[in-house]
């Protein structure tokens, strides 16, 4: 039987098109970053006076410019609460003792390297033994002992930028200006709800039992999903977090002892470690020097 040979031709096959909007435009895909369809132009969205894009970290730092000190803070040491009184009008306040102990600056943050500018601060001694070497090669890098607590200050610009291995001493602060302590409070355990959250409690009678200072109902069934609501407050770990008391007015310095005694309480127990600065909700302090206020500048209160 004859072999059949069947000829194929092989005549270019037309592309399929559409007009649109008064143009021809190929309906096969080509491979290509370009989209066939560009999206239309925003009507809404163009112009010269629409708004600068905050979401920059240039923005954000120029937000903070009001809020964030001019220079660094200190650490201190909580030693206790006393009382003061008025000479003249015999006027009790009662206010905490607060002590420095060899505070100095350790290190340098700033914009250029890190994105924003700070001040790190170490307060204490530790002996070297107990130190680790990477964080002992830093400490004998910088020129300054070991210490044992290390904290960092943020302040607005390279101004309040301190020397490194210079000391910080309680006449950093002056009477009558207020500061923000932050300290972490003291940790209860695991409590109860009654102590947590001041519950009231179950009845003491008529049928209970066992059950008076039980918490009670956690959430609805069907009607609330059967589920107990996400921030629900129940038994748990009470304190043991950070603390910020604003505005306690600096009441008397004395810069021998290095002690600085703050009006009202500060959380934490005697002996642990207190976290000093400039408030941000008062006016700034008349500093000297680089740190002078400037009467254009302002933390959004009238300065004094």
């Amino acid at each position: 039987m004859p072999a059949l040979h069947f000829l194929v031709s092989r005549r270019p096959r037309a592309i399929p098109s559409v007009s649109w909007a008064g143009s021809v435009v190929s309906l096969v895909s080509i491979r290509s970053i370009k989209s066939t369809f560009p999206p239309r132009p925003d009507r809404f969205n163009i112009g010269p006076d629409l708004p600068v894009l905050t979401s920059s970290t240039t923005a954000s730092l120029e937000r903070k410019a009001y809020t964030l000190p001019r220079r660094t803070g200190a650490l201190a040491i909580k030693k206790g609460m006393t009382a003061m009184y008025d000479p003249i009008t015999g006027k009790r306040t009662p206010c905490t003792v607060l002590q420095l102990d060899r505070v100095q600056v350790i290190s340098h943050k700033t914009r250029q390297k890190h994105g924003y500018f700070a001040v790190q601060v170490g307060s204490g001694w530790k002996h070297p033994s107990n130190v680790t070497k990477p964080m002992l090669g830093r400490f004998a890098e910088n020129g300054v002992s070991p210490k044992r607590h290390l904290v960092e200050f943020r302040v607005r610009d390279e101004t309040g930028l301190l020397g490194i291995g210079e000391s910080i001493h309680a006449s950093w602060f002056q009477e009558g200006q207020y500061v923000d302590a932050r300290a972490n409070c003291r940790g209860m355990g695991f409590a109860g709800g009654m102590k947590r959250h001041g519950f009231s409690g179950q009845p003491a009678s008529h049928g209970n039992s066992l059950a008076h200072r039980i918490m009670g109902s956690s959430g609805q069934s069907q009607g609330g999903g059967s589920r107990v609501l996400p921030g629900k407050r129940m038994p748990g770990r009470m304190g043991g977090q950070q603390v910020t008391m604003q505005n306690l007015k600096v009441l008397k310095v004395e810069e021998q002892s290095g002690l600085v005694v703050v009006n009202g309480c500060v959380a934490g127990p005697k002996g642990c470690m207190v976290q000093i600065q400039d408030a941000k909700k008062k006016p700034w302090p008349n500093l000297p020097g680089n740190l002078a206020v400037n009467p254009t500048e302002s933390n959004g209160n009238v300065s004094v």
